[in-house]
């Protein structure tokens, strides 16, 4: 049984992730994947390069995700505030990457949450066309 937990899911700053993002080397963001899980909340903006997976069908696209993400270093999971949908979505991609490739190749991919989800993200990379992609500013106002 896998010892992977919520609670031992690395997290990662917004900060950490913009940097990420920024670094112009191809080879880091060939190493690097944001998978948004949020539902309909997914309206007004994204980071830029993710792949939008609404978590209603995560279990749908699971095998697409373990057989697309094999070769990546970082996975970094979010919803909109990263408490619930993120947390779950990374813990099932990590626990089904390890039942598929065993524990030694998994641990050759770094899974994260990102802190904060996208509502944390947006109050202060929502404007930086470089890093957020459609945002529009009115529907987090309310966040």
């Amino acid at each position: 049984m896998s010892s992977i937990t919520i609670a031992t899911l690395p997290r990662m700053t917004r900060e950490v992730l913009s940097t990420l993002l920024l670094s112009t080397t191809s080879a880091s963001s060939n190493n690097l994947a944001i998978i948004d899980v949020r539902d309909s909340d997914h309206v007004g903006g994204h980071i830029f390069s993710s792949t939008w997976v609404p978590s209603s069908t995560l279990d749908a696209r699971m095998p697409e995700l373990i057989r697309t993400l094999k070769d990546k270093e970082k996975v970094v999971f979010h919803c909109a505030l990263s408490q619930q949908r993120g947390p779950s979505a990374a813990l099932r991609y990590a626990r089904e990457r390890e039942r598929i490739f065993g524990p030694d190749e998994s641990q050759k991919q770094e899974v994260y949450v990102l802190e904060g989800g996208f509502v944390k993200w947006q109050e202060v990379f929502g404007k930086d066309e470089r890093l957020t992609q459609g945002y529009v500013a009115d529907i987090w106002e309310e966040y």
